[in-house]
């Protein structure tokens, strides 16, 4: 019998959990800095709107009408149409591909809220703390053994069962996650010297749109829009598959796009403001989180503490994003195998740590490994893999099989979405599900693969 959450809560936080991770409160602080401020965020939201919530729509009814992960999801809805098994192969693949890469970032965070924690960072000159993150990527032992504990205690909590160990921890942990996050904005928001911030990540300033370039902007921020809620290798269809029909799926993807669009918006008003505040570029790029804002945490008044509960703030969302794809690579591996949850648990604690080890060695002893040029290395390929190749064409799947003769068919996608209460899909968005989603999934696509190797 297939395993059911306890509650509706349940459902939004772990889907939300699923969707919050490191592209909320890491990379869209800084891409916002990059992009001109509040005219990104405004294209941001609207792009989310229009692609972000219709795709997971089309994931969670996938998921919750056929019952099954992503691995055997076409076989139950569609086993006539033989060759859509093949979607289910990559989808698997894609979240195992995520975790190859995305341990060892959670890793990260949690070396950084131990040493943030214990001191270390106290006092240390600017470029003393950019020696640290580069000791620290250096060392494959500190990364492996960091990394290591985040995928046992995930496989760990997965074991415990969907209820009592991931439904159970993920409440407790997404709760925390947004407690923290309020009292970071708001002390950030009352900084001295604030308010410049604030303008820039508030108001639009169309001067500074077309600076930076409105097409670089319309880009960055359809593509962030995409990426931020985790859609197209069936990560989210899983937890579809653990609800019942009592509601509506429009307004349920509406509520977990609302808690991930919130929790990166806050984000925002963490690190943008303290940018301003301290004279920090906030346009940095990825050493923004490990490099400058220890340095702004040294400067603040008590700033050891408020750069632990930063870190803290972090180590959750990283591994709110681990817990619920181990639970999707889990789910995958049983339908599969037949395999109980505990046995699935325990091989993957014991290989995800094997499969994780090329990005730490990229980073050392294979370092001479560059993919794609000079400075990059193998998180860079495996992230490419994943992020611009499997993300949208595992997402243009979606649409193509909900939407169309083919696959599932408009007409059965559209009564499953609808059993329930709550907001309902009208059936007059038809052709912009077919046609305009799949139209906007592959400008991504192809942009992505212009910008990576031009």
């Amino acid at each position: 019998m297939r395993e059911k959450l306890a509650s509706r809560l349940g459902f939004i936080l772990l889907s939300a959990g699923c969707a919050i991770g490191l592209g909320n409160v890491w990379r869209f602080p800084y891409v916002v800095g990059q992009s001109g401020g509040g005219g990104f965020v405004l294209v941001y939201l609207f792009f989310l709107a229009v692609l972000g919530i219709p795709v997971l729509v089309m994931e969670f009814a996938a998921g919750r009408a056929s019952q099954r992960s992503i691995a055997k999801l076409h076989a139950a809805l569609t086993p006539e149409k033989r060759p859509w098994f093949v979607y289910g192969v990559i989808g698997t693949l894609g979240n195992i591909g995520l975790m190859m890469f995305y341990t060892t970032v959670a890793g990260w965070m949690v070396l950084y809220f131990l040493k943030m924690a214990s001191g270390t960072f106290a006092a240390m000159p600017p470029e003393a703390i950019g020696a640290s993150f580069s000791g620290m990527l250096a060392d494959p032992w500190q990364q492996g053994v960091a990394m290591t504990g985040v995928c046992v205690g995930s496989a760990a909590v997965c074991a415990v069962g969907l209820q009592k160990g991931l439904e159970r921890v993920t409440k407790v942990m997404m709760i925390a996650l947004l407690l923290l996050i309020a009292v970071l904005a708001v002390h950030s928001v009352l900084l001295d010297e604030s308010g410049r911030g604030l303008r820039f990540y508030l108001m639009p300033d169309f001067a500074q749109m077309r600076k930076v370039g409105l097409s670089n902007v319309v880009v960055s921020a359809m593509g962030q829009a995409f990426f931020t809620l985790s859609l197209g290798i069936g990560a989210m269809s899983i937890f579809g598959s653990y609800i019942g029909c009592e509601r509506a799926l429009l307004g349920e993807a509406v509520n977990v796009t609302a808690l991930d669009t919130l929790v990166a918006f806050c984000a925002g008003l963490i690190i943008i403001p303290a940018c301003f505040a301290y004279g920090v570029e906030p346009g940095q790029g990825p050493g923004l989180i490990f490099v400058t804002l220890p340095n702004v945490f040294n400067h603040m008044s008590h700033g050891r503490f408020w750069g632990s509960v930063f870190f803290l703030f972090m180590v959750f969302a990283a591994l709110s994003t681990v817990l619920t794809v181990f639970e999707a690579i889990i789910a995958c591996i049983r339908d599969y195998t037949g395999w109980s949850r505990t046995r699935t648990s325990i091989v993957l604690a014991v290989a995800m740590p094997l499969l994780s080890l090329p990005c730490i060695l990229g980073f050392n002893a294979w370092s001479g490994f560059t993919p794609f040029g000079a400075g990059t290395n193998v998180l860079d390929l495996e992230d490419f893999f994943v992020s611009t190749l499997l993300l949208p064409l595992g997402s243009l799947g979606f649409a193509f099989y909900c939407c169309h003769r083919f696959g599932w068919g408009w007409e059965k996608f559209l009564a499953e979405v609808n059993a329930g209460k709550g907001l309902r899909l009208p059936c007059g968005v038809r052709l912009y599900c077919a046609y305009g989603v799949p139209a906007i999934i592959f400008t991504i696509f192809i942009l992505g693969l212009v910008r990576r190797f031009s």
